[in-house]
């Protein structure tokens, strides 16, 4: 016997199935009505599930699909832009020399004052060191003079001090910064990219401990050398650097 607040409604036909679709249309178009007010707000819940349509199926190219698309076609669009750069002639300021040996040379700097910059010029080194190709690093820090030949190698001359870092030349032609040395990386161009570069040697060097820099042998670091010329007294030397070093000269090649 059916409560007191539940009418039942005759069908004309009766079907059973166990599928899903047949119990959600047997849901659909209910065979109960409910005459309680109190219970008229369940049928009504049923009655527009059932007249809602169903979702469309989700766009194929969600924003994350779009994400992984745009960062592929930056990593084409990068290793496409260096290897243009690699076919193009050798700029001047020892282009030819570089392009003799296919030397790899980073600009760096060993600072910590700019951390995005230091972090920068940091991960470059650990990818070319990597991939165990001999790199000639330049320290800014140890020696301003090559901020003027950087100025001058790059494709646009700019002003020393306007000068970013780091900064990759393969074979004497420019590479480019730690955006295009990390996308080639990502991209797995960058090996070929160094191809027939010397391979680095894995022993640390026993001269200058791998800082590629030692202190000078003609005024042992002082950067002044005493002359009795004349009676001038000391003079600047000549050989190193304004910090009194030079080249370690077992592991660093000569400059250019």
């Amino acid at each position: 016997m059916w409560l007191p607040w539940v009418k039942t409604r005759p069908s004309s036909a009766t079907s059973t199935s166990n599928s899903p679709s047949t119990a959600l249309v047997a849901a659909a178009s209910p065979r109960l009505s409910f005459s309680s007010p109190s219970l008229k707000d369940l049928q009504a819940l049923l009655l527009s599930d059932a007249a809602t349509p169903s979702p469309p199926p989700a766009a194929p190219c969600s924003p994350s699909s779009s994400v992984r698309v745009f960062h592929r076609v930056r990593v084409a669009a990068s290793a496409l832009r260096a290897l243009r750069t690699l076919q193009a002639p050798p700029s001047s300021g020892g282009g030819a020399a570089f392009e003799a040996d296919r030397r790899v040379v980073l600009y760096f700097t060993s600072l910590h004052v700019v951390r995005s910059t230091y972090e920068d010029c940091r991960a470059v080194r650990a990818i070319l060191r990597g991939l165990r190709v001999a790199v000639d690093e330049r320290d800014l820090a140890m020696d301003t003079r090559y901020f003027q030949e950087l100025a001058a190698l790059l494709p646009r001359p700019v002003a020393p001090r306007r000068v970013t870092l780091p900064q990759v030349f393969v074979g004497g032609r420019h590479l480019g910064g730690a955006d295009e040395v990390r996308r080639l990386h990502e991209a797995g161009e960058l090996r070929r990219v160094v191809a027939g570069a010397v391979a680095a040697s894995l022993a640390t060097c026993g001269r200058c401990g791998g800082e590629r820099y030692v202190l000078c042998g003609s005024c042992n670091g002082s950067h002044k050398r005493y002359s009795a010329k004349g009676g001038s007294g000391f003079r600047t030397c000549a050989v190193c650097n304004e910090n009194g070093l030079v080249r370690c000269p077992d592991c660093s090649p000569p400059d250019v």
